[in-house]
C-alpha cells in the first residue's frame, strides 16, 4: 500500500496544505483515490520563500504528523509546489539531427533534442526547474505535438524554461529533508494546478490559471494544450487586507474579518449611504470599541484598488506574450484571495476575458473538503504525480526535465545526508 501512495505538498505563506492520494487497483485499471486532506498555519514562509529553516521544518512536520494520523500511513515520498515570485519563464530551441539510418525519429532524438534546448545561458544564481516542449518541427512541418515514430532528417524542438533561484530551492529542499521525506519533484504550483481546474478542451483553446494566494499571485497561461507563460507576481490577498486595516485606522485581525464579511472588489453597487456596524465584530476580535459604523462603499474602493492593481499585472504578463484579451477558454481564478466578494466580475471587466472560479475537474473524490479552492493546488499536485508514475509513453509530462530540478535535489540530499552520523 505504501507504494502507491501519492501526496502533494502546497507550502504557502500563511498556511501549508497537505493532499495524499491512493492508487486503487479496480476493473477499469488503477483510479486514484484521495484519502485527505489536512492544513496547519506556515512559519518561516515569507513570499513563497523560506526565511527561516528551523519554523518551516516544524512546520511541515506538524503537517505531516496531522496527515499520517488522518490516514493512518506513514507518507514518504512527496511532490512539491514551488512559488516564488523570483521565477523566470524563457523560451529555448533544440535542434538535433536525426540518428537512425531509416530516417525515424525515436524517444532518444526526442531527448536529445531536448537536451540541446537545455543548453542556453543560465544566470549563474538560477536553475532550470521545468523544461516543457511547446512543438516539434520535422523538417519543414511546424507544430507537431508528438514525432515519435515520424521521418525526416532534421528534429527541431521550442521549449519553455523555467528557473528558480538556486538558493531559495535549496533552503526548501533542505526544509522538507530534514522532516525524512523524500522529495519526488518540485513543480511550478499554477502549473500543477492547472491539471485538476482545466480541461484539456480548455488547454487547447487557450485559458490562464490565476492562483490568487496570501502574499503572491501566479499565472500559468495554455494554449494548444500547452504552457505558454507562467509569472509570479508579489502582490496577494495580504496586501488587500493591509489597505483596509490602514483605510480604516484598524488591527489587521478585523482589516481581514471585515474584507471577507463586508468587503466587495465593486465599489458602484453600494451608495454612500451603505453602512454597516461592526461593533459585534469588533467584540469578536477583541478591538475595545463602542459602537464602528464603516461605509461599505468606501470599504469597496480601497480593495478595488488594489484587485484592479492585480489584474493589471496579470493583463502585462498577457501582452507579454500577445495574448491580452485573447484567451477563448478565459481564466479561472483560485487560492484563498478568490473568495474575496465580486473579484470574478472584477477579473472579467479588467482582462476583458471570460473569468470563473476554479473547480476539481479532473478527479473524482469522496471528500467534499479537497474541492475547496484552497486545496486545489495540493490536488493538483498529487494529479501531477499520479501522471508522472503512469509513466504514459507519449504523454507530454513524461518528457525529460519535467524533474530538471531533480539533479539539484540529488545534491541537497547528499549534503545533507552527510552531516547525519
Amino acid at each position: 500500500m505504501r507504494n502507491n501512495i501519492i501526496a502533494g505538498l502546497d507550502i504557502g505563506s500563511t498556511a501549508i496544505r497537505l493532499v495524499v492520494g491512493q492508487k486503487i487497483a479496480n476493473e477499469s485499471g488503477e483510479q486514484l483515490q484521495i484519502l485527505g486532506a489536512v492544513i496547519v498555519p506556515a512559519e518561516g514562509i515569507n513570499r513563497g520563500a523560506v526565511n527561516s529553516i528551523e519554523d518551516a521544518t516544524s512546520a511541515i512536520s506538524a503537517c505531516l504528523e496531522k496527515a499520517e494520523r488522518l490516514i493512518g500511513v506513514p507518507v514518504q515520498n512527496i511532490w512539491v509546489g514551488i512559488n516564488g515570485p523570483n521565477l523566470k519563464c524563457e523560451k529555448s530551441q533544440g535542434v538535433v539531427a536525426v540518428g537512425r539510418s531509416d530516417n525515424e525519429i525515436t524517444e532518444d532524438d526526442v531527448n536529445r533534442a531536448i537536451e540541446a534546448a537545455q543548453a542556453l545561458s543560465v544566470p549563474p544564481n538560477y536553475e532550470i526547474l521545468h523544461v516543457i516542449p511547446v512543438k516539434f518541427t520535422v523538417d519543414n512541418q511546424e507544430d507537431i505535438k508528438d514525432p515519435i515514430g515520424m521521418t525526416g532528417v532534421r528534429l527541431e524542438v521550442e521549449t519553455l524554461i523555467i528557473q528558480g533561484l538556486s538558493n531559495q530551492i535549496k533552503n526548501l529542499t533542505k526544509a522538507i529533508y530534514r522532516t525524512s521525506l523524500e522529495i519526488e519533484d518540485l513543480v511550478l504550483s499554477p502549473l500543477a494546478a492547472a491539471e485538476v481546474v482545466i480541461s484539456s478542451k480548455q488547454k487547447e483553446l487557450g485559458a490562464a490559471l490565476i492562483n490568487i494566494g496570501s502574499a503572491t499571485t501566479s499565472l500559468a497561461v495554455f494554449e494548444e494544450g500547452e504552457l505558454l507563460h507562467a509569472a509570479v507576481i508579489p502582490i496577494g490577498s495580504e496586501h488587500i487586507t493591509a489597505d483596509v486595516a490602514i483605510g480604516l485606522r484598524c488591527p489587521i485581525n478585523l482589516a481581514e474579518r471585515i474584507k471577507l464579511d463586508f468587503g466587495s472588489s465593486r465599489s458602484e453597487k453600494y451608495s454612500k449611504k451603505d453602512e454597516v456596524d461592526i461593533s459585534d465584530l469588533a467584540k469578536e476580535e477583541n478591538v475595545g470599541e463602542e459602537s464602528m459604523v464603516i461605509s461599505k462603499k468606501y470599504v469597496a474602493e480601497i480593495i478595488e484598488a488594489r484587485v484592479e492593481e492585480i489584474f493589471e499585472k496579470i493583463d502585462n504578463e498577457l501582452k507579454k506574450i500577445d495574448r491580452s484579451g485573447m484567451l477563448p477558454a478565459g481564466v479561472f481564478l483560485i487560492g484563498g484571495g478568490a473568495k474575496l466578494a465580486d473579484i470574478v466580475e472584477t477579473a472579467k471587466n479588467k482582462l476583458r476575458l471570460p473569468a470563473c472560479l476554479g473547480t476539481n475537474k479532473n478527479i473524482s473524490l469522496a471528500l467534499d473538503k479537497v474541492n475547496d479552492i484552497n486545496y486545489l493546488t495540493a490536488l493538483g499536485l498529487v494529479a501531477w504525480g499520479n501522471q508522472l508514475t503512469k509513466g504514459k509513453k507519449g504523454s507530454r509530462l513524461n518528457w525529460p526535465g519535467g524533474g530538471a530540478a531533480g539533479k539539484t535535489l540529488d545534491k541537497v540530499k547528499g549534503w545533507f545526508n552527510s552531516l547525519i552520523p
